[in-house]
């Protein structure tokens, strides 16, 4: 350790060499960090879509380390019905507003519903394998990255201590190589030379032996380490495919909420008129009620509920009011002279009643509005048949 200490801090120095990988080998580690580095950012990304409370995404991390099951938490669609179905009951469940809350409530029940379904289905199906990849694939690749850098460090080490011991042994022979003066009584440096010569040569030897030792080392754990990174093609794969089941768990829970509200503004939109008219005829009569001979509006709103009636104009004081209630009957009216527009039909919709046109997704049909009727409805046409349409469910051409 101590070795590999001092040939790091040299070589951040720039006092030793250092041994280079091969372009692929680092081709593999730079693919191998970026794996892991946006896989971190799509995996926190994806949590917070999922679940956007930071306290409740700390929450459940820390239930997750502590190996405990995460309590079951309300969604807000849940909470939000919950709230509307007690409204609901307190309002009255058989008043317009009262049912209407119900109706509303159901669905959004159905949407929180949904949407735990989406978040349970993209928690299994995506966060999971992203979390496994990085605490444990990438947990074994920096591992054995580790080990290789420590290998890496030894093979440079042994490396500059061959070199030495034959820089030592070179200076040493020549020293040796030189003539005694056998005059001398004692040719002392002669002597030290051949001595020095031979340690020199041992050191070499040991020196060549433990770097090839080191060398076999370092290929072996390049080796286990090429593996490894290698494996991150069968990474993005499983990713990939883990990618597409996220998508359709996503496409799914839309396709759940956006058929949900189709329903439930088909719900509203075939109760809007009988609930308005309701209204309507319920106030006229307790307030100015007339004789049964003289108000067939009365007679023709109980038949056709669902009828839009014109507006009253308001009572001003001292003017009576002159504009009576009354019934449009789609069946009876005549297009007018100009103002019809043709229209496509964006959903399937089902007639409530026979005042009602049923509509057939991406066919083509005349439309037009009358006076006095609401904004919401417009007179469709196809062929022979006619009846009232929402506007909502049209995409009016010029």
């Amino acid at each position: 350790m101590t070795t590999s200490f001092l040939q790091f801090t040299e070589e951040k120095l720039g006092q030793a060499e250092k041994t280079e990988l091969d372009a692929h080998f680092e081709n593999l580690l730079a693919r191998a960090d970026s794996t892991k580095n946006w896989t971190e950012k799509i995996l926190r990304q994806t949590e917070v879509l999922l679940q956007p409370n930071p306290s409740a995404r700390v929450e459940e991390f820390l239930y997750e380390k502590l190996d405990r099951k995460v309590p079951s938490r309300v969604t807000n669609g849940e909470l939000l019905a919950q709230y509307m179905t007690e409204a609901a009951n307190d309002f009255g469940p058989g008043t317009p507003y009262g049912k209407t809350l119900i109706k509303v409530g159901e669905t959004q029940r159905r949407l929180g519903a949904a949407e735990r379904d989406f978040i349970h289905s993209a928690s299994i199906n995506f966060l999971t394998p992203l979390r496994n990849f990085l605490e444990g694939d990438w947990r074994t690749i920096s591992k054995e990255r580790r080990i290789l850098q420590n290998r890496r460090l030894d093979l440079d080490a042994c490396k500059a201590r061959l070199k030495k011991a034959k820089a030592a042994e070179a200076k040493a022979a020549c020293e040796g190589d030189a003539v005694p003066d056998f005059q001398e009584t004692r040719p002392r440096n002669y002597i030290l030379s051949a001595s020095a010569s031979a340690l020199w040569s041992d050191e070499v030897e040991k020196a060549e032996h433990e770097l090839r030792l080191t060398q076999t080392e370092f290929d072996r754990q390049a080796e286990v380490t090429r593996l490894l990174l290698e494996g991150i093609s069968s990474t993005h794969v499983n990713h990939l495919r883990c990618l597409h089941e996220f998508v359709e768990s996503q496409t799914n829970y839309y396709a759940q909420c956006y058929q949900y509200m189709l329903d439930l503004q088909k719900q509203l939109g075939s109760s809007k008129g009988e609930i308005f008219s309701g209204t309507f005829v319920g106030n006229a009569e307790s307030t100015s009620p007339l004789p049964a001979a003289t108000s067939p509006p009365a007679v023709a709103a109980a038949t056709l509920p669902a009828v839009p009636t014109i507006p009253v104009v308001p009572t001003i004081v001292g003017v009576p009011n002159t504009v009576a209630e009354s019934v449009l009957n789609p069946n009876e009216v005549k297009p007018p002279a100009s103002g019809t527009r043709k229209a496509r039909v964006l959903y399937d919709y089902e007639a409530a009643d026979s005042s009602e046109l049923a509509l057939l997704a991406d066919e083509m049909i005349t439309v037009y509005s009358l006076p006095g009727m609401d904004p919401d409805w417009l007179i469709g046409e196809r062929g022979n048949q006619k009846g009232k349409v929402p506007v909502t469910y049209l995409e009016l051409l010029s």
